[in-house]
Formats: structure tokens, sequence, C-alpha cells
């Protein structure tokens, strides 16, 4: 908690903060190397067995934060058990009898049936406004007290009450990358051209959402917020600062507003639009590591960035995480601790992408272990 917010504060960090991207894609490629506990606890309703498991992570990883998680609301929770049967997992409701078949995650999210996934139009290219508005309903206004009231706190608690020297993040999608995602991105690409007052309409009307959900958020105690955003750098520069950037400000005034602090995490190159990014008014900015025909040096980066926000290390996950030599991943920390440096020290140590599902929790623990020695005395 103090590396990390020293990171975030004017005077920066003397040791950096060491965090992994992607937790949640971390625990699913890797569960039987994080923890000893069955993988049916992932969906259990008993508050002991998700503490024991994530408790289980946090040791494993020796990372500088954690992601806080929601839970259903405490009724709900108490209606349901696990039960196995014929060795098979289900989870029972205890008053109707109801049956619900869980299924292990697919390593690497793929589906064990072996379809691809797609990203396909999902319905009908939207023509109208009403249109738009019945793809991307309103929620409802959030009731914090009633949130608290319902349990859907309670796991966040407990791990805040063991943690409390960790930093506690969730995620959020950017307003954009949300339209995407309940268009498909062919409609999406569409729309972009054809129709972008359409798209600025939905990119609106998921933002409303997006608020509500980082109120969730707050409620439970994170203290930052990651922002995602995808496939917004095959958009032009003139579309970004039209349709996404004044979105991206008003998302990130209101984290401020509340008191958190937000992570940026743009995928693609960011050599065209960097002034743009550091515009959207994040307190700290992530990016990929060099791939896809692209390069994004984090030391270049830095000498642009100076310090008007912090930057987050994106060090290869793909290739030196997984496959490096020890040697090659010290050489690669101490140039990623000298952009850190060039930032006036506002920097963590971070990968450019989630940890691949080849690569061992132990290679992951050496990455943190190896970051916290040479963020305490680069």
């Amino acid at each position: 908690m103090e590396r990390v917010l020293a990171a975030f504060s004017p005077e920066g960090a003397q040791a950096f903060p060491v965090v992994l991207c992607y937790e949640s894609i971390l625990i699913r490629d890797h569960w039987s190397e994080l923890t000893q506990a069955p993988w049916w606890d992932l969906f259990s309703p008993e508050i002991e067995r998700q503490l024991a498991w994530r408790n289980d992570v946090i040791k494993a990883l020796g990372q500088d934060w954690f992601s806080l998680p929601p839970i259903p609301p405490r009724e709900e929770r108490e209606a349901w058990a696990i039960e196995i049967r014929s060795k098979d997992p289900l989870l029972v409701h205890r008053l109707t009898g109801e049956v619900r078949r869980l299924r292990r995650p697919a390593i690497s999210g793929w589906e064990e049936t072996g379809k691809s996934h797609s990203n396909h139009s999902l319905g009908p290219l939207p023509e109208t406004p009403d249109d738009i508005d019945a793809r991307f309903p309103v929620p409802k206004p959030f009731d914090p007290l009633l949130f608290r009231q319902s349990g859907q706190a309670d796991l966040a608690d407990a791990l805040l009450r063991e943690h409390p020297g960790l930093f506690p993040i969730a995620s959020v999608p950017s307003p954009l990358w949300s339209v995407q995602g309940l268009l498909g991105f062919e409609h999406f690409m569409i729309l972009l051209a054809e129709n972008p007052d359409l798209v600025g309409r939905a990119a609106d009307r998921a933002l409303q959402a997006i608020l509500e959900t980082v109120q969730h958020h707050a409620t439970l105690g994170a203290r930052g917020i990651w922002i995602e955003e995808c496939m917004t750098d095959m958009i032009s520069p003139v579309l970004f600062q039209t349709l996404n950037l004044p979105r991206l400000q008003r998302l990130t005034d209101a984290i401020r507003t509340m008191g958190l602090v937000s992570i940026y995490y743009f995928c693609g190159p960011v050599s065209n639009r960097l002034d743009l990014l550091l515009s959207a008014g994040a307190d700290a900015l992530a990016f990929e590591e060099d791939k896809k025909g692209f390069c994004n040096d984090i030391v270049e980066i830095a000498d642009t960035v100076r310090g008007r926000c912090v930057l987050l290390g994106n060090l290869d996950a793909m290739i030196l995480l997984e496959k490096g030599s020890e040697a090659e991943l010290r050489a690669e920390l101490h140039r990623q601790a000298k952009a850190g440096r060039r930032n006036r020290s506002r920097f963590l140590f971070s990968l450019g992408s989630p940890v691949t599902p080849g690569t061992a929790v132990s290679r992951v623990r050496l990455f943190t272990d190896l970051a916290h020695e040479i963020g305490s005395c680069s």
C-alpha cells in the first residue's frame, strides 16, 4: 500500500511497487499451482472458501495489489450449496432443489468443444437512437447503503481486514470498448464509419453504467480503478479525440472525485496518440509490450510523459517472462526501472499483457521478487 501510494504521489516512490495485470486470467490458467483448493471453490457461495483460495493466491504471487471482488447478496448465497454427485460438483438450491452444473473454466479461455471464439455482430445493426437505447439500458441508481446491507461487500471486507498492507484494485471497461463488446466488432466498425453519432450515444449510455460500477467498487473499498481499452488503436486519432476522449475524461474525473486513482490501459501502439492518451486525465497509464509489429518502448514513453502521470511497466509477458533467462529478466527490469526514474519515480513494475498459460507461477514469483529487489536499489 505504501509503495503504491508513493508511486501515485507527486514525489514518486523510492521503492517501486510490483503489480500484475489481469489477475483473474492468471488464476483461471494456473489454479492448481496457486492453491490446493478444488477448482469449484471459485464458485462457492461460502465466504470462508472464497477467502481461503484468494489468500493462497495473494501469498503465492507476492505483488503489491490485489483484485477486490464483489459477491452475490447474502440471501442468495445462503440459498445455494455445492454438492459432489458422481464426482461432479453441482450448485444446488437448498429450498427448490434446482441443480446447476459447474464447469471448470478452460485454460486460455477457449471452450473445451474446440469452437473458436468470434467477435461477429451481436444482433441487428442499430439504425436509430431508439435502437441504441434498447441495446444500452440505463442502470438503476446505485444505493451504497442497500448494497452493503445486502452482504455484497462481505468478501471484500474480509479481504481488506486480512490484507491491510496491500492496495485493492478493481476494473471497468472504457465507454467505447463497452460499445464494441455489445455490438460486436463488425457492427462497431460499420457504425463508426457510417453513423458515429449513434456510437457516441451508445458510449454515453455505456458510461452511465460504468460510473455505477465504479460506485460499486468504491463501496467495496477499492482504492484504484483499472480502465481497459481495446481495439481503439484501429480508429483514427481524430475519431479517438472526438468520440472517445470526452467520455474517458468524464470517467477519470468521476473516479478522482470519488477519491480513487485511475489506471488507463491502452492496447496497441501509442506512438501516434500518446498526447491524446495523456489528455484522458488518468492518474496512470499502462501499455502493451512490443508485439504485433509495433514498439512501445517504455524508456521513450517515459521521456515523453516526464512524470505528468504515473507509468506502469510493460515487461514482455509473452516471451521474456515465460522463457527468458534470469539474467535477461534482470536486465529488462533494470531497463524498466531506469524508465521509472526518468518518469520522476512515478512508476510501478508491471507486465504488458496477462501472464500466458505456459508461464509457471514460479516464474511469476521470480518476476515479483526480482522487481522488488531492483526497484528498491535502482
